[in-house]
């Protein structure tokens, strides 16, 4: 009798303890937006046609009277990027600003569509850029590279009054190109090039290299590390790239955990990650005494 009135007592305990985490975790996905920006704002490709402007919406879930709209279009890629002012856009995003915490969530809502860049290729450029805890959503109604939609996240952020570091968006903007075009390489995939670009940045963080030769340095070792065989040039093209980085105001350190996500990501996807069976087993062993025990209870 006394082992039943403790089942009572631990069940709803048990209970309680579910529907706290549940809800904790229902509460920090549905935080409110970050006061920077406000409503969500959406930037569409200049290039759009009315009726392509119309699927986008569609795609993006956009209700016109709950977002801030623009457009984008090469003059804008000059500005930010320093690229070409004669660009067509196409792609297009949806920003909605999230609270500290959030982290950057990219989502490619037409991913056939967006042939080049992947959404772990977002996420570290944008971190590069300095944007911070938004839900990022990237669309377009035919095929592009899907290069623009970083220029209409740039001009979403100019917009809602949170002026980007102008050498960081442009830094950005190379880090992208880099990674898609060593991503055409014989040998290399989208993923295995993202996760160099990450271990090269998580590799900044932790040794701070002073001068170009130890930024060379930690490219060859990452090189190295993931087995990966480059050209010369294009050696020389990823030291030129993060030399430049290291020289921006870019702390790290505060993004450790994203990029620390964005390997773990990449891991998976390549098939890298080894299951530890024991620790499963172990995993399994507490549950099934669990079982054992509350049956007993019980008999």
């Amino acid at each position: 009798m006394r082992k039943m009135k403790s089942l009572f007592l631990i069940v709803p305990i048990l209970f309680v303890m579910i529907f706290s985490i549940a809800v904790g975790a229902e509460a920090a996905e549905g935080e409110g937006y970050n006061e920077l920006l406000g409503d969500p704002v959406v930037v569409y490709g200049a290039k759009l046609s009315d009726s392509q402007k119309e699927e986008v919406k569609r795609l993006l879930e956009v209700d016109s009277s709950a977002v801030n709209e623009f457009e984008v279009d090469g003059q804008d890629a000059a500005k930010y990027i320093d690229g070409n002012p004669n660009s067509n856009m196409y792609s297009s995003v949806k920003i909605t600003q999230k609270d500290s915490g959030h982290g950057i969530v990219v989502n490619i809502v037409t991913p056939d569509n967006i042939t080049q860049v992947t959404t772990d290729m977002y996420k570290n450029a944008l971190l590069t850029a300095g944007v911070e805890h938004a839900l990022i959503e990237v669309g377009s109604p035919v095929q592009v590279s899907g290069h623009s939609a970083l220029t209409g996240i740039y001009k979403a952020y100019d917009a809602g009054g949170a002026e980007l570091d102008q050498g960081r968006m442009e830094a950005a903007n190379e880090e992208l190109d880099l990674t898609t075009e060593l991503s055409k390489k014989e040998g290399l995939s989208e993923e295995k090039v993202t996760e160099l670009m990450t271990e090269i940045k998580k590799a900044i963080a932790e040794q701070d290299p002073a001068t170009r030769e130890d930024v060379e340095e930690i490219v060859k070792e990452q090189l190295d590390k993931l087995e990966i065989n480059l050209s010369e040039e294009d050696r020389q093209l990823l030291t030129d790239l993060f030399n430049k980085i290291k020289d921006l105001d870019i702390d790290f350190d505060k993004v450790r955990d994203q990029l620390e996500d964005i390997t773990a990501k990449i891991k998976d996807k390549l098939g890298d990650i080894e299951v530890d069976e024991g620790f499963w087993e172990k995993v399994k062993a507490f549950f099934n005494d669990l079982i054992d025990s509350i049956a007993s209870m019980f008999k």
